[in-house]
């Protein structure tokens, strides 16, 4: 069977469940449970990246370089290597560069899934500073098979030294990611990498259908930490992986223990599958607008449920947050 690097997207996509507000002891906490379980990669930042903290999507409890020097400092005695996401339009070269300084070994630039274009220059500084470049397509399911393996061969174009797709809005079943991987990995020469979201309890499935197509980068989160209904449950993930025959070189029991720490210091419990994060499932939209959509809902006496159906057939992106509130003002006129 095959080689199966898993990134570990907990201390930063994670970061969306609790608003941004991880602090230096939970940080520093996790990584070393990470570390001493031998996990390849371990992500930490602001939920949507380098240089994202702001009014707008919510500002993060540290600075992008306190995140980053902690963490690194606490990989230091282990293998893991420290990884970090950007968003163009939210992270700039500078940010790059001082994550470089901060001893960031892999950077993910993400564009929406037919915005690959505007990684261009982000993947070039990254390759300059001889960090590992890595470009994924976000919110995955909006675009054709065809189109997203195009994407990602532009990628490698770019520089990018691995491609791949995020299912955002955890609206895949594993016969849509078999069928994006495999056209992936059918046009591109490097790893490939598949981010699942657990809005339809799919994500380890979604998970394991893209190894089986071709997939070597998948990324989880302790105890599926995360947005809404959370991510890919990085310790069921690397069992399920284990079980099928494919190696990780990450210890079991260790991540275990490494899941507990997540558990008792990060969150006040794991992500649930609800009737709202269902609802946005299935309607294609960014689960982490939960409380936005929550909170503006109940104070117009507007169904939820039809709001994220609503952002759905307007097919909104994370980044346009602003358009819940007009989507319920249109609703709440409308009853």
């Amino acid at each position: 069977m095959s080689q199966v690097t898993v990134h570990d997207a907990t201390l930063r996509d994670g970061q969306h469940a609790v608003q941004h507000q991880l602090d230096v002891p939970q940080l520093r906490a996790y990584a070393v449970a990470a570390s001493a379980a031998g996990v390849p990669v371990v992500e930490v930042g602001h939920g949507n990246g380098l240089g994202a903290s702001s009014r707008q999507i919510g500002y993060a409890r540290l600075d992008d370089t306190t995140m980053l020097e902690t963490v690194r400092l606490a990989l230091a005695a282990g293998t893991s290597r420290l990884g970090v996401f950007v968003v163009p339009g939210w992270g700039t070269g500078a940010d790059i560069r001082r994550a470089a300084d901060c001893g960031a070994d892999v950077v993910r630039i993400a564009a929406h899934c037919t915005e690959v274009n505007v990684t261009r220059r982000h993947l070039g500084i990254v390759r300059e500073l001889g960090l590992e470049a890595q470009a994924v397509l976000l919110m995955s399911h909006m675009t054709s098979a065809k189109r997203l393996a195009e994407e990602c061969r532009r990628a490698t174009e770019y520089g990018a030294q691995a491609v791949g797709i995020m299912d955002s809005a955890g609206h895949y079943l594993p016969v849509d990611v078999s069928e994006r991987i495999e056209a992936i990995v059918g046009a591109v020469d490097v790893p490939v990498i598949f981010h699942g979201h657990n809005n339809l309890s799919m994500a380890v499935a979604n998970s394991l259908a893209a190894v089986e197509a071709g997939a070597s980068v998948i990324d989880a989160c302790a105890r599926g930490f995360g947005a809404g209904a959370g991510n890919t449950s990085l310790e069921v993930l690397v069992a399920v992986l284990h079980r099928s025959g494919h190696e990780t070189g990450i210890d079991l029991p260790a991540l275990l223990r490494a899941a507990d720490v997540a558990h008792d210091r990060l969150m006040a419990g794991p992500p649930v599958i609800d009737s709202v994060t269902l609802a946005s499932g299935l309607a294609g939209v960014f689960s982490g607008f939960k409380p936005r959509v929550l909170t503006a809902s109940r104070a117009a006496g507007v169904d939820p449920l039809d709001v994220f159906a609503e952002l759905g057939r307007r097919q909104v992106v994370a980044g346009q947050e602003d358009l819940i509130d007009e989507v319920v003002r249109s609703l709440k006129a409308a009853s």
